[in-house]
Protein backbone atom coordinates (compact mmCIF):
# COMPACT_ATOMS: atom_id res chain seq x y z
CA UNK A 1 0.00 0.00 0.00
CA UNK A 2 2.75 2.24 0.85
CA UNK A 3 5.13 1.90 -2.38
CA UNK A 4 5.45 4.34 -4.48
CA UNK A 5 4.00 4.07 -8.50
CA UNK A 6 5.36 5.38 -11.87
CA UNK A 7 2.79 7.85 -13.49
CA UNK A 8 2.48 5.02 -15.85
CA UNK A 9 1.45 2.62 -13.15
CA UNK A 10 -1.04 5.42 -11.72
CA UNK A 11 -2.30 6.12 -15.13
CA UNK A 12 -3.02 1.63 -15.46
CA UNK A 13 -4.86 1.34 -12.04
CA UNK A 14 -6.94 4.72 -12.09
CA UNK A 15 -7.78 4.58 -15.65
CA UNK A 16 -6.44 8.16 -16.20
CA UNK A 17 -4.26 9.02 -18.76
CA UNK A 18 -0.81 9.45 -18.51
CA UNK A 19 -1.15 13.10 -20.64
CA UNK A 20 -3.79 13.65 -18.09
CA UNK A 21 -1.53 12.99 -15.10
CA UNK A 22 1.02 15.14 -16.33
CA UNK A 23 -1.39 18.14 -17.34
CA UNK A 24 -2.22 17.91 -13.38
CA UNK A 25 1.29 18.33 -12.47
CA UNK A 26 1.81 20.74 -14.41
CA UNK A 27 -1.05 23.13 -13.25
CA UNK A 28 -0.45 21.77 -9.60
CA UNK A 29 -3.44 20.21 -9.25
CA UNK A 30 -1.56 17.02 -8.41
CA UNK A 31 2.21 16.70 -7.84
CA UNK A 32 4.21 13.45 -7.74
CA UNK A 33 5.75 13.06 -4.54
CA UNK A 34 8.85 13.27 -6.11
CA UNK A 35 11.01 13.31 -9.49
CA UNK A 36 13.76 10.40 -9.64
CA UNK A 37 17.29 10.86 -11.21
CA UNK A 38 15.54 9.33 -14.07
CA UNK A 39 13.14 12.01 -14.64
CA UNK A 40 10.31 10.06 -13.95
CA UNK A 41 7.40 10.95 -11.47
CA UNK A 42 7.02 8.87 -8.56
CA UNK A 43 3.41 9.22 -6.50
CA UNK A 44 3.15 7.88 -2.87
CA UNK A 45 -0.42 7.01 -0.92
CA UNK A 46 -1.31 10.58 -0.41
CA UNK A 47 -1.37 11.19 -3.74
CA UNK A 48 -2.96 8.35 -4.98
CA UNK A 49 -5.98 9.40 -2.82
CA UNK A 50 -5.26 13.36 -3.46
CA UNK A 51 -6.18 11.98 -7.37
CA UNK A 52 -9.18 9.74 -5.78
CA UNK A 53 -10.56 13.53 -4.38
CA UNK A 54 -9.92 14.82 -7.57
CA UNK A 55 -11.74 12.43 -9.66
CA UNK A 56 -14.53 12.10 -7.55
CA UNK A 57 -14.86 15.67 -7.15
CA UNK A 58 -15.28 15.37 -11.24
CA UNK A 59 -18.01 12.83 -11.22
CA UNK A 60 -19.94 15.14 -9.03
CA UNK A 61 -19.81 17.67 -11.78
CA UNK A 62 -17.46 20.22 -9.63
CA UNK A 63 -15.09 22.11 -12.56
CA UNK A 64 -11.74 21.30 -12.66
CA UNK A 65 -10.46 24.52 -11.83
CA UNK A 66 -12.19 24.79 -8.95
CA UNK A 67 -10.81 21.71 -7.51
CA UNK A 68 -7.72 22.64 -6.82
CA UNK A 69 -8.70 25.13 -4.63
CA UNK A 70 -11.46 22.93 -2.84
CA UNK A 71 -8.42 20.42 -1.95
CA UNK A 72 -5.99 23.00 -0.67
CA UNK A 73 -8.38 24.67 1.92
CA UNK A 74 -6.88 25.08 5.23
CA UNK A 75 -9.98 23.62 6.67
CA UNK A 76 -10.40 20.86 3.83
CA UNK A 77 -10.71 17.47 6.09
CA UNK A 78 -10.68 14.22 3.76
CA UNK A 79 -12.19 12.18 5.98
CA UNK A 80 -15.45 14.28 5.95
CA UNK A 81 -15.39 14.73 2.11
CA UNK A 82 -15.52 11.38 1.66
CA UNK A 83 -18.35 10.78 3.78
CA UNK A 84 -20.64 13.87 2.41
CA UNK A 85 -19.36 12.42 -1.25
CA UNK A 86 -20.90 9.00 -0.20
CA UNK A 87 -23.94 10.53 1.18
CA UNK A 88 -24.61 12.93 -2.72
CA UNK A 89 -23.47 9.71 -4.17
CA UNK A 90 -25.72 7.25 -2.52
CA UNK A 91 -28.93 9.98 -2.91
CA UNK A 92 -27.89 10.20 -6.77
CA UNK A 93 -27.72 5.80 -6.61
CA UNK A 94 -31.46 5.82 -5.66
CA UNK A 95 -32.19 8.38 -7.91
CA UNK A 96 -30.95 6.13 -10.99
CA UNK A 97 -32.72 3.20 -9.61
CA UNK A 98 -36.02 4.58 -10.04
CA UNK A 99 -34.93 5.84 -13.30
CA UNK A 100 -33.87 2.83 -14.49
CA UNK A 101 -37.71 1.11 -12.91
CA UNK A 102 -39.37 3.77 -14.47
CA UNK A 103 -37.69 2.94 -17.77
CA UNK A 104 -38.61 -0.74 -17.42
CA UNK A 105 -41.84 0.16 -16.66
CA UNK A 106 -42.08 2.44 -19.74
CA UNK A 107 -40.73 -0.28 -22.00
CA UNK A 108 -43.16 -3.13 -20.85
CA UNK A 109 -46.19 -0.18 -21.24
CA UNK A 110 -45.28 -0.10 -24.80
CA UNK A 111 -44.87 -3.48 -25.21
CA UNK A 112 -48.63 -4.07 -23.88
CA UNK A 113 -47.67 -6.55 -20.95
CA UNK A 114 -48.57 -3.81 -18.16
CA UNK A 115 -50.77 -0.58 -17.77
CA UNK A 116 -49.30 2.70 -16.37
CA UNK A 117 -50.59 5.93 -15.48
CA UNK A 118 -49.05 9.08 -16.68
CA UNK A 119 -47.39 10.45 -13.29
CA UNK A 120 -45.23 6.96 -13.88
CA UNK A 121 -43.70 8.27 -16.87
CA UNK A 122 -41.53 10.68 -14.92
CA UNK A 123 -40.51 9.27 -11.43
CA UNK A 124 -36.72 9.57 -11.18
CA UNK A 125 -36.51 12.60 -13.05
CA UNK A 126 -34.81 15.60 -11.63
CA UNK A 127 -37.31 18.19 -12.12
CA UNK A 128 -35.38 20.21 -9.42
CA UNK A 129 -32.24 19.91 -11.87
CA UNK A 130 -33.94 20.95 -15.03
CA UNK A 131 -35.49 23.80 -13.50
CA UNK A 132 -32.06 24.68 -11.90
CA UNK A 133 -30.60 24.64 -15.30
CA UNK A 134 -33.18 26.53 -17.15
CA UNK A 135 -33.39 29.27 -14.51
CA UNK A 136 -29.59 29.80 -14.71
CA UNK A 137 -29.95 30.33 -18.78
CA UNK A 138 -33.02 32.61 -18.48
CA UNK A 139 -31.05 34.68 -15.38
CA UNK A 140 -27.76 34.93 -17.24
CA UNK A 141 -29.00 35.66 -20.98
CA UNK A 142 -32.54 36.94 -20.28
CA UNK A 143 -34.46 38.02 -23.43
CA UNK A 144 -36.07 35.39 -25.22
CA UNK A 145 -34.19 32.51 -23.69
CA UNK A 146 -37.08 30.95 -22.44
CA UNK A 147 -38.52 31.14 -25.98
CA UNK A 148 -35.61 29.37 -27.49
CA UNK A 149 -35.34 26.54 -24.40
CA UNK A 150 -39.26 25.77 -25.28
CA UNK A 151 -38.16 25.69 -29.08
CA UNK A 152 -35.17 23.11 -28.65
CA UNK A 153 -37.30 21.14 -26.65
CA UNK A 154 -40.19 20.89 -28.84
CA UNK A 155 -37.60 20.42 -31.85
CA UNK A 156 -36.05 17.73 -30.51
CA UNK A 157 -39.24 15.60 -29.20
CA UNK A 158 -39.91 15.56 -32.95
CA UNK A 159 -37.29 13.85 -34.00
CA UNK A 160 -37.47 10.13 -34.51
CA UNK A 161 -35.07 7.67 -32.03
CA UNK A 162 -32.43 7.43 -35.64
CA UNK A 163 -32.52 11.33 -36.32
CA UNK A 164 -31.69 12.09 -32.30
CA UNK A 165 -28.94 9.14 -32.67
CA UNK A 166 -27.26 10.79 -36.03
CA UNK A 167 -27.48 14.01 -33.85
CA UNK A 168 -25.91 12.57 -31.03
CA UNK A 169 -22.87 11.16 -33.11
CA UNK A 170 -22.53 14.11 -35.27
CA UNK A 171 -21.90 16.38 -32.09
CA UNK A 172 -19.81 13.55 -30.21
CA UNK A 173 -17.76 13.53 -33.92
CA UNK A 174 -17.00 17.05 -34.11
CA UNK A 175 -15.99 17.38 -30.27
CA UNK A 176 -13.60 14.50 -30.65
CA UNK A 177 -12.56 16.27 -33.86
CA UNK A 178 -12.16 19.74 -32.10
CA UNK A 179 -10.41 17.90 -29.24
CA UNK A 180 -7.60 15.97 -31.10
CA UNK A 181 -6.81 19.85 -32.65
CA UNK A 182 -5.80 20.52 -28.31
CA UNK A 183 -4.03 17.07 -28.46
CA UNK A 184 -1.77 17.67 -31.61
CA UNK A 185 -1.33 21.68 -30.45
CA UNK A 186 -2.54 23.13 -32.65
CA UNK A 187 -3.76 26.85 -31.77
CA UNK A 188 -7.17 27.63 -30.89
CA UNK A 189 -7.25 30.34 -33.43
CA UNK A 190 -6.06 28.44 -36.12
CA UNK A 191 -8.66 28.32 -39.64
CA UNK A 192 -7.90 24.87 -39.99
CA UNK A 193 -10.19 24.08 -37.29
CA UNK A 194 -12.76 26.38 -39.55
CA UNK A 195 -14.58 23.05 -41.14
CA UNK A 196 -15.01 21.68 -37.88
CA UNK A 197 -16.62 24.77 -36.37
CA UNK A 198 -18.88 25.23 -39.10
CA UNK A 199 -20.20 22.23 -38.86
CA UNK A 200 -21.14 22.97 -35.38
CA UNK A 201 -22.36 25.93 -35.79
CA UNK A 202 -25.03 24.51 -37.86
CA UNK A 203 -25.31 21.45 -35.46
CA UNK A 204 -26.19 24.25 -32.78
CA UNK A 205 -28.64 26.00 -35.51
CA UNK A 206 -30.54 22.80 -36.05
CA UNK A 207 -30.78 21.81 -32.29
CA UNK A 208 -32.16 26.24 -31.65
CA UNK A 209 -34.52 25.29 -35.50
CA UNK A 210 -33.56 28.79 -35.93
CA UNK A 211 -29.91 30.67 -37.41
CA UNK A 212 -26.73 30.80 -35.31
CA UNK A 213 -25.22 34.13 -35.99
CA UNK A 214 -21.17 35.27 -35.49
CA UNK A 215 -22.85 36.96 -31.93
CA UNK A 216 -24.57 34.23 -30.85
CA UNK A 217 -22.20 31.72 -31.45
CA UNK A 218 -19.57 33.70 -29.57
CA UNK A 219 -21.77 33.85 -26.31
CA UNK A 220 -22.32 30.48 -26.68
CA UNK A 221 -19.18 29.82 -26.20
CA UNK A 222 -19.31 32.27 -22.84
CA UNK A 223 -22.17 29.78 -21.79
CA UNK A 224 -19.91 26.70 -22.10
CA UNK A 225 -17.36 28.44 -20.05
CA UNK A 226 -18.90 29.67 -17.31
CA UNK A 227 -21.65 26.84 -16.38
CA UNK A 228 -19.95 24.39 -14.45
CA UNK A 229 -22.07 21.40 -16.50
CA UNK A 230 -20.41 22.52 -19.62
CA UNK A 231 -17.15 23.30 -18.14
CA UNK A 232 -17.14 19.61 -16.43
CA UNK A 233 -18.54 17.94 -19.46
CA UNK A 234 -15.57 19.08 -21.90
CA UNK A 235 -12.80 19.16 -18.98
CA UNK A 236 -13.81 15.36 -19.16
CA UNK A 237 -13.18 14.66 -23.02
CA UNK A 238 -9.66 16.30 -22.50
CA UNK A 239 -8.41 18.51 -20.07
CA UNK A 240 -8.20 22.26 -21.14
CA UNK A 241 -10.67 21.46 -23.46
CA UNK A 242 -13.43 24.22 -22.28
CA UNK A 243 -10.98 26.93 -22.14
CA UNK A 244 -9.44 25.60 -25.78
CA UNK A 245 -13.28 25.01 -27.55
CA UNK A 246 -14.40 28.29 -25.97
CA UNK A 247 -11.51 30.35 -27.64
CA UNK A 248 -11.96 28.27 -31.36
CA UNK A 249 -15.18 29.40 -31.14
CA UNK A 250 -14.99 33.26 -30.05
CA UNK A 251 -12.17 33.41 -32.80
CA UNK A 252 -14.29 32.13 -35.52
CA UNK A 253 -17.47 34.30 -34.93
CA UNK A 254 -14.65 36.74 -34.84
CA UNK A 255 -13.56 35.73 -38.64
CA UNK A 256 -17.46 35.49 -39.54
CA UNK A 257 -17.90 38.79 -38.54
CA UNK A 258 -14.92 40.54 -39.55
Amino acid sequence: MNRTMTVKQLARISGVSVRTLHHYDEVGLLKPAFVGTNRYRYYGRDELLRLQQILLHRELGIPLGEIGAILDAPGFDRLEALRQQRRRLAEEAKRYAQLVRTIDRTIASLEGERTMRNAELYKGISAAKQAEYETWLVDRYGGDMPQRIATSRRKYSELSETEREALNQELQDLEQGLAEGLRRDVPATSTSLDPLLERHRAWTSAMWDRPCPPEAYAGLADLYLSHPDFAARYEAIEPGFAEYLAAAMKAYAARLAG
